[in-house]
This record gives C-alpha cells, structure tokens and sequence, in this order.
C-alpha cells in the first residue's frame, strides 16, 4: 500500500501500458546512416554506444568468442548488465587473433563512421590496426580510444578500471564520513561518466566532418579526466586554502542545512537549502525562523560553522513525523526536501511511471526486462529503443554483407573460425567474480 502522498492517479496508471513492445518498425532517429564499430568492453565503452545506438545509430558490436565481458556479469544466471547496455545494437562475432581478423576490421572500418576500442594504448597498433592505419583506408573516420588513463603519460599503461580511477581521481578520498576510511561509489561511475562524455565528443567530430567538411580524428578518452572534471573546483579551493576536501558524510561544504535526515518510520528525507532564501523558507516552516537573527546561522559561513546544532534542530524537527507526513509538509511550505529511495520506491513512485522512466519488454530469460528509457527527451526526434541486447554473433553475416563481402567469403570466413555466426558454439564467459 503506497502512503497517501505517493498514490497515483487512476487516469495515469490506467494509460500505461503493461508491457512495452521493442519499436522495430520504428524511425531510426537523428543518427541513422552512422555506423559505428564497437570494439570496446565493458561499462565505458558500451555506455557511449548505447546512448548513440538509442537516437539512431548502427551500433555493431565486434566480440570475440567469449563474447562482451558485460555477458558474464550474471544475476540468478540473467545477463542483466548486458541486456541493458547493448540494446539497439548488433553482435558480431570476430576471433581476434585469428590470421584474417586484421583484414576483416581494415574493411569494416573503411565503410563505418566511427570505430571504437578500449584496448591497452599500443594493442591496437600492435594488432596493424593504428589510427594512421584506419584513417589511411577511411579518411573521415572517428576513432576513439578508451583507457584508463590516456594514450600518453607515464601511466599509460596501468590497467585502467573505474575503480581505480575513482580511487586516484579524489572522488574518493572525499566520499564518507570523516571518522571512517574513504568509499567507493557503489556504481560504475567513472565508466559512466567517460562514457557520456566520450557520447558528446563523437558528436563533435561527427560534425567537423559532416557540416565543416573536415577529416576524421581520434578521441583520446581515458575515464580518468571527465570523472575528474565534474568534481569540481578542488584543484583551485586547494590551491587557495593548502587543505584538500574533508570527508563529510552527506553535508556540503559550500552550503547549510544540506543533510539526510531519519523520519520517525525509518525512511530518510534529504533537504538541500542552497540559497539564503531557501534555508530562511525551511527554518521558518519548521518554527525557528527566529534563527536568522541568530549571528550563529544568519549566514551561510555561519550556518557552516555551527552545522551540528542546525542539524539537530532539524533532524528533530523530521524524526518527529513519518516519512509521508514530512514530504506533505515540505511540499506545502515549497521547501526542496524530498525522500530518500530505493529501487523498490523508484518503481512505485508516480512521477517515475507517469513518465515512462521504467518500462517492462519481452525477455526471453526473465519474460519482461525492467529498463530505464532514453534518458534524454528530445521533442521532434525522441529517442527509441527499437531491439534487445543481440546473442552474440546473431548479425555477423548481415554485418559482412552489408559491408561488401561476398556471400561465399562470409561462409569461408565463419568456416574458418575467423567470424562466428549465431550458430558458433561458443566458450562459457567469465562470469565476473
């Protein structure tokens, strides 16, 4: 039974459709006619061609025999992570160090648009597939190389996991509380974000070649640099005071009161008042906006200075009331306090379903596949989600064909062991422990 402040109206749940259906038929969005080999693995990589492959684009995965390493990562046997990254794209199945792979991926890359790869810096040159090499046979060809931390640079060559780069990048040497060793995002976040990143400059260079007539390029994405980038001004708040972040648990150190506070049901409120005017709003809502006469929290250095006691008298204030009731009240004063979900609130809430964020499809495993829709809305050319994560190799003849290789060479080449087909017995992947 959801509480009084989270049911839905009957209007919206009865509009939503059960079960989603894979748009098939659908237009292929703004990027049809790009096509892009995805070479890559893992998070970062798949990331970037998802959020393409959604808004049009021709996402071939090329994977070797044991497949994308995203099929491994296994829930009750489900390749959950895999169904979620690689749906609107296509699989086909290369073994890599075979003798005719090389010319394989030469004749691809020569009629595709962008290439990609998350190899060690040198793999790629080492396997006679250079950026010089590519752009030679495909002049407006993209490429991008995704590492840990860059093509250049004495680190160059250390594995390059998010892990580790959220581990030397600071995220989390200020993540957690002061009193307690520093934490690692729960979530793949450095992966993520490089992802996203490297989403948007493909599109940049997509653009100096379409609009601006220019030539391909590579993208040197390593998932060091845009994690790092969105941290903030850390660098320079260093520089200024000769003291790194703190650890700080859920407060800020730029504004007071921003905390998660205990509702007297065991749920949590989070409330974050940035302005003067917001936190003025909240200390008057809950009846101590006599404080701002108070020298101790009439401003926000002040407030930050004596945030222990502010945030007593707010956690008080919530613990006091369920987690409904604080909601309702927060919502009536306008004051930005909102509740702290988990995936099972998530799904019930009402403004997540009315929008369609989560959405049931056929799953051949799990009979419906709970997945996040695009999560960027454009008006006039959305973005689809048109077929499921393929099984590996189920394109790789029509991949081969599309890009001029004769029938009679596909099956040489499947034959061979150099590609393989939906029908190639493949190794059991590593199931990511």
């Amino acid at each position: 039974m959801l509480p009084e402040w989270l049911e839905t109206p009957k209007e919206i749940m009865t509009a939503r459709s059960p079960v989603a259906q894979y748009a098939a038929d659908a237009p292929r969005g703004v990027l049809e006619g790009i096509r892009i080999l995805d070479l890559s693995r893992l998070v970062a990589g798949n990331t970037l061609t998802q959020m393409l492959g959604d808004f049009g684009a021709d996402v071939v995965k090329v994977e070797p025999r044991a497949g994308d390493t995203l099929r491994g990562w296994k829930v009750k046997g489900v390749e959950t992570t895999w169904k979620i990254y690689s749906r609107n794209k296509r699989s086909l199945g290369l073994e890599f160090r075979h003798a005719r792979s090389q010319d394989v991926l030469r004749r691809l890359a020569a009629s595709a648009n962008v290439f990609i790869e998350s190899f060690r810096p040198d793999t790629l040159e080492n396997m006679g597939l250079s950026p010089k090499v590519l752009l030679e046979a495909n002049p407006k060809l993209v490429i991008v190389r995704i590492s840990g931390w860059g093509q250049d640079g004495p680190y160059r060559q250390r594995p390059g996991f998010g892990t580790l780069v959220e581990g030397m990048s600071g995220l989390a040497s200020m993540n957690g509380y002061p009193d307690r060793e520093p934490l690692l995002p729960p979530s793949y976040l450095a992966d993520s974000v490089a992802g996203l990143s490297g989403a948007a400059a493909v599109l940049l260079a997509l653009r100096e070649v379409e609009v601006n007539g220019g030539q391909g390029q590579v993208i040197d994405l390593p998932l060091f640099d845009p994690l790092f980038s969105v941290l903030g001004p850390h660098a320079a708040n260093y520089r200024l005071t000769g003291k790194p972040k703190a650890r700080n648990g859920s407060r800020s150190s730029d504004t007071a009161p921003r905390n998660v506070y205990e509702t007297m049901d065991g749920q949590f409120v989070c409330v974050s008042a940035s302005t003067q005017g917001m936190a003025e709003r909240l200390l008057d809502a809950i009846g101590h906006g006599e404080l701002f006469q108070d020298p101790r929290f009439s401003t926000v250095a002040a407030r930050l200075q004596n945030v222990d006691e502010l945030d007593g008298i707010i956690a008080e204030f919530i613990s006091s009331r369920t987690l409904a009731e604080n909601i309702a009240f927060f919502e009536g004063a306008e004051v930005t306090a909102g509740p702290l979900y988990d995936i099972s609130q998530i799904i019930e809430d009402p403004h997540i379903q009315a929008r369609g964020l989560i959405e049931d499809y056929p799953d051949a495993d799990m009979k419906t596949l709970p997945m996040h829709a695009v999560p960027v809305r454009l008006s006039e050319t959305p973005g689809t989600i048109r077929s499921p994560a393929p099984t590996l190799g189920l394109d790789s003849r029509d991949v081969l064909t599309e890009a001029g290789f004769g029938e009679d060479e596909v099956e040489s080449l499947i034959g061979d062991g150099c590609v393989l087909a939906s029908d190639t017995p493949a190794e059991e992947v590593n199931d990511g422990s």
